[in-house]
């Protein structure tokens, strides 16, 4: 996740809704209304909705995309204890101030009563590790408060792991194994997104329930540190996990913006790799539609977080998909995966059923 481009969610402006023509009312359509749709990382920090100028548009704008459950990170890239506690207190408010909208997710049916009853579940996760602090009773207490979703490092190496961009050689350290088993007992999922190669293969290793990579690429298709290999992508998956491809300017060399037939090439490698049981949706991009005002706002944001060391290369673009840039992103890749001959089960699987499934199993443990 570009984590410190997030806080908030949205750039302030009003946005005209999306001018990108959504998919005909034929059987995609369909296939996408009866779906749970699931993002396994989407609107960070989403509290910070409650003090949206733009406040009344953006919660229409969630309400028609379709989406069913969104994975929301809390603390962003490096967030202290109490700004973390902040954060997941401020996403609660914005629940309690919206019942018709959001539901909080506390276990697995929470998903599916929200797609009958018509709202979206919100899942709490950390991308970073600086709110625990090194303190493993930390996981318990977050626990607590909602988080269903840890990992063990942000880009750069934590007291449990080596991070994405770090040298391969770092890998899960013992504290780290003692945290994935504390994680396992309780019922939260591990999430190597942001793990190097290393990290990412002994944590699969190490954990007894599936291991999941919410929001990545593959680095078949492009190299990249973001992005997995192939041998971590089958080992993930031959543990009951589950891969999120993102709609991140990593999907492609650094000299263009990447467009929706990128993401579609990346999720079509990972269904060869993984199979359709194991591959769903994680955008970790801007949600709402992106103007000019936005894409300048962003430079600013990337070139402050290569500045200070956190940002991944590459990040010189927006991260969007500017022939996908509506809250209804989701089902133009429903309609694309139908037309390039996907069957419509392996198309709900990837849009949310997958996921679902894989947090399922993992929250029944703890």
């Amino acid at each position: 996740m570009l984590a410190g481009l997030s806080l908030p969610p949205a750039i302030a402006g009003t946005h005209a809704a999306s001018a990108i023509a959504l998919p005909p009312a034929t059987g995609s359509a369909a296939l996408y209304a009866r779906a749970l749709v699931l993002d396994a990382n989407a609107l960070a920090s989403v509290g910070a909705l409650l003090h949206d100028d733009d406040q009344a548009l953006h919660l229409l704008q969630i309400r028609e995309s379709g989406i069913s459950a969104i994975k929301t990170t809390l603390g962003g890239a490096a967030g202290s204890f109490e700004e973390t506690v902040a954060d997941i207190a401020r996403a609660q408010q914005l629940i309690d101030s919206h019942p018709g909208l959001f539901l909080k997710v506390v276990d697995h049916g929470d998903m599916a009563r929200a797609k009958r009853e018509g709202k979206v579940a919100l899942i709490f996760s950390f991308e970073a590790t600086t709110m625990l602090e090194d303190k493993l009773e930390r996981i318990d207490l977050f626990r607590g408060l909602g988080v269903r979703v840890m990992q063990l490092s942000y880009n750069r190496a934590s007291a449990f792991g080596g991070g994405s961009l770090d040298d391969a050689s770092m890998g899960l350290s013992a504290l780290g194994r003692e945290a994935i088993a504390r994680m396992n007992a309780q019922g939260v999922a591990l999430d190597l997104s942001h793990s190097n190669a290393r990290t990412t293969q002994e944590g699969i290793e190490a954990s007894r329930t599936p291991p999941l990579i919410t929001h990545a690429g593959c680095s078949a298709v492009f190299e990249h540190p973001r992005n997995k290999g192939d041998a971590e992508l089958r080992a993930m998956a031959d543990k009951g996990g589950v891969v999120g491809i993102y709609m991140l300017p990593f999907l492609t060399e650094d000299n263009r913006q990447p467009l929706l037939a990128d993401y579609i090439a990346h999720l079509e490698h990972a269904l060869r790799v993984c199979g359709e049981d194991h591959v769903g949706i994680g955008t970790d991009a801007l949600f709402f539609p992106v103007d000019e005002k936005d894409i300048r706002e962003m430079d600013l944001q990337m070139r402050e977080r290569q500045r200070s060391g956190t940002g991944a290369p590459g990040e010189n673009r927006t991260p969007y998909l500017p022939d996908a840039n509506t809250p209804r992103r989701l089902a133009l890749v429903a309609e694309a995966l139908l037309r390039h001959g996907h069957a419509p089960r392996v198309v709900e699987k990837v849009l949310g059923a997958n996921f679902a499934r894989a947090f399922g199993d993992i929250w029944r443990s703890g």
